[in-house]
């Protein structure tokens, strides 16, 4: 099996505009939400000869999601993300991008997170390593694939500061094999008592513009969609004390048929039981046409 690369209320509105710009440096400007950033001028690269250029490189491929105003200019190997929040709330980014060699080759696949960005505000971060990696003989530059934002007070976190919670609650990124997709939710108590839990998470899908998905059947335990993904059996009460972990599965099927379009979900909305925070992770449910996602009990991890 192949490493897959990978949203309880409607939200409307994509939750931001992300732009790569030519290399800089990192800066912020705050201006009102909805206003578009001042035009400053694109900042500039040296080539080796020493003449100064900033020429345009084209736009993504069709990964790119548009409703996240994603677009590439710049330099290669010398690019920056250009983020800017244009919600009424605070909003952290999610950037999943290539290297590209000047032939078109994907040399390799990273993420950036940018946390926190206030509504209103611009920030930049360096995009990916700069000049040629050895061995490539030519210069890189940035592609991506595609940016996901969420609300920070629902993002997903596996370390670090334990949130108000009291558990930390994120997607893995999942195994996929001819077409059948499993995807783990994770669960940690970070708090100082113990964490219940009792029956499955609940799920709420949301397609690319943060639109809730409202055609997708959610079924209970894994074997409604496949066997043997350990995301079956029966729901039971587990008592998790302080450093101890759950999980539960999601399955699916990328099936296609004829006379449906494909639905694609890429956020997910998580509330692990009633009268918990809800969690929006990112797992790129890619469901086909089959209008299914199976969801497994939580099961204690049996570590602490």
């Amino acid at each position: 099996m192949r490493r897959n690369l990978l949203a309880l209320t409607t939200a409307t509105a994509a939750f931001g505009t992300l732009l790569i710009t030519a290399c800089g440096t990192q800066q912020s400007a705050t201006r009102p939400p909805g206003t578009p950033p001042a035009d400053s001028g694109s900042p500039s690269c040296t080539t080796p000869g020493g003449a100064t250029t900033a020429p345009q490189l084209p736009p993504s491929s069709g990964e790119t999601e548009e409703t996240d105003g994603v677009r590439l200019t710049g330099a290669p190997g010398c690019q920056e993300f250009e983020v800017t929040n244009t919600t009424g709330s605070t909003a952290t980014f999610t950037i999943t991008y290539q290297l590209m060699s000047e032939s078109g080759a994907a040399l390799s696949s990273s993420r950036q997170t940018v946390d926190s960005v206030p509504p209103g505000v611009t920030v930049r971060r360096a995009a990916g390593p700069g000049g040629t990696p050895a061995g490539t003989g030519s210069t890189t530059h940035v592609r991506i694939i595609h940016a996901r934002s969420v609300p920070t007070a629902q993002a997903p976190t596996s370390a670090g500061p334990c949130p108000p919670s009291g558990v930390h609650l994120y997607a893995d990124d999942g195994d996929a094999a001819m077409g059948l997709r499993v995807v783990g939710l994770r669960l940690r108590n970070c708090g100082t008592r113990a964490f219940t839990l009792d029956g499955y998470p609940q799920v709420q899908l949301f397609d690319a513009g943060h639109r809730a998905i409202g055609t997708v059947k959610i079924l209970h335990g894994g074997d409604a969609v496949a066997a043997g993904t350990g995301a079956d059996g029966q729901p039971g009460p587990l008592v998790l004390k302080p450093g101890e972990g759950a999980h539960a599965g999601l399955v699916w099927r990328n099936t296609t048929g004829l006379g449906s379009d494909p639905v694609n979900a890429p956020y997910v909305r998580v509330v692990a039981k009633p009268g918990t925070a809800p969690v929006m992770v990112t797992p790129e449910l890619d469901l086909g046409t089959t209008g299914r996602l199976a969801v497994g009990p939580w099961k204690s991890d049996g570590t602490s």
